[in-house]
């Protein structure tokens, strides 16, 4: 039997995991407004920033797939150690290159860093810790994105530079991978693995990726991400062009609507955590998915421009528990032999669907009409709807299966 760990280390892991997912949003959030300042400086267009988004998106897809692999190979301590350093000095890396071509390249290996925390973090999660901790940990992400615009801006307006906010990230997460290599031993069991199954936490199977992508569960696992980021990303991206050119909603109240996705978003989660584990993960998917929902039709419908700012609103807060609900019913969808394999095809999922979804909802929007963008929300959310039913029920028929199968023959 594995020994479990003292209450206080199972406290200070979760504040660490916590921070780091506030790390990792970080730099999401340094970009956005660093962006005109380093175009400057290195002389390029403004849709440069096309190519470096394409590196760190491999970078970020590569080691999600790869997550379970590395997840074997180093463990989670090892595996948080090593992607915080390799975070740490690409962020530190960006503000000494002479290039931007430099700079893409390092892209590719933030990406990689970053897929790994993630992935890594996620895993660990699900495997020991409840639904509420699950919808906090990304709650730190919110944060995290908060938190990068202000110190990319006290950057600019005190010394004039980008860098000093990039200079500050990296230090934090090299001293974050300085903490997770001290740490390392804890993240992991403390004695001997038993055999038995009930005993074995998700990190323990030692499941190949072969055998994980033969199960059609796994496959719609995958597809939930893709839809639910989607979702998520499309609105984000293109919620205020929507107000402004589709509603002619002024700017400012559009930028303050548009901007409090996001912050509902977290508020959202941090909720989620009070109620995640009283309500189980289905009904709080369940309920989400369907708030959100009703969300899109407003925004379709139409009534009058408020209508469309609370559909803004109401599919943020509704969207906000999903993800890291998801993430936490992984090993009741596939079953926990392939659920850390899973959970890093999930996060490339997400990947994709944040990368795809958005562009095309931006091809319908300038090919059609701007107005098809709650008509794409609403198709996605259904879609989320309908795949996540599927996906219940076929779980619930191999558990009748796995039942029947296991009762002794007559």
């Amino acid at each position: 039997m594995t020994t479990a760990k003292k209450p206080s280390i199972k406290i200070g892991l979760i504040l660490l995991a916590y921070i780091a997912f506030i790390a990792l949003g970080m730099p999401d959030g340094l970009l956005g407004v660093g962006w005109p300042s380093m175009r400057a400086g290195f002389q390029v267009p403004l849709d440069a920033l096309g190519f470096f988004f394409f590196a760190g998106t491999a970078g970020y897809l590569s080691a999600s797939f790869a997550s379970g692999y590395l997840l074997r190979k180093m463990g989670v301590g090892g595996l948080l150690a090593a992607s915080c350093g390799l975070t740490g000095l690409t962020l530190l890396s960006y503000t000494i290159v002479p290039a931007w071509w430099i700079m893409v390249i390092l892209g590719l290996f933030g990406g990689l860093g970053a897929g790994a925390i993630d992935a890594g973090l996620n895993t660990y999660v699900a495997a020991n810790f409840s639904e509420g901790l699950m919808q906090w940990l990304h709650a730190s992400y919110g944060i995290g994105v908060t938190l990068g615009p202000i110190v990319m801006t006290l950057g600019l307006a005190s010394l004039n530079t980008w860098h000093f906010g990039y200079r500050v990230v990296a230090i934090f997460q090299i001293l974050l991978a300085i903490t997770f290599f001290i740490t390392m031993k804890m993240w992991g069991p403390k004695t001997k693995q038993n055999d038995s199954k009930e005993e074995k936490k998700i990190t323990e199977y030692k499941t190949s990726y072969k055998e994980t992508l033969r199960q059609p569960e796994v496959w719609l696992s995958m597809l939930l991400f893709v839809l639910y980021v989607g979702a998520e990303m499309g609105l984000g991206a293109w919620a205020y062009t929507f107000l402004t050119e589709g509603r002619g909603i002024a700017t400012k109240t559009a930028g303050f609507w548009a901007g409090s996705f996001y912050g509902l978003f977290t508020i959202g989660r941090i909720l989620a955590g009070l109620y995640a584990k009283r309500l189980g993960v289905n009904k709080t998917i369940l309920i989400g998915t369907v708030g959100a929902i009703i969300g899109a039709v407003l925004l379709w419908w139409n009534p009058a421009p408020i209508i469309s700012l609370i559909g803004v609103v109401a599919i943020g807060f509704a969207i906000a528990p999903i993800f890291p609900a998801l993430m936490s019913g992984t090993s009741g969808r596939v079953s926990p032999k392939f659920a850390a394999n899973t959970i890093g095809f999930q996060m490339m999922s997400a990947g994709l669907g944040g990368a795809l979804l958005p562009t095309l909802m931006g091809v319908f929007a300038r090919r059609i009409s701007i107005e098809t963008i709650p008509v794409f929300m609403f198709v996605l959310l259904v879609a989320l709807l309908t795949v996540y039913l599927v996906s219940m029920n076929r779980t619930k028929q191999l558990n009748l299966t796995q039942v029947a199968e296991s009762q002794p023959a007559d």
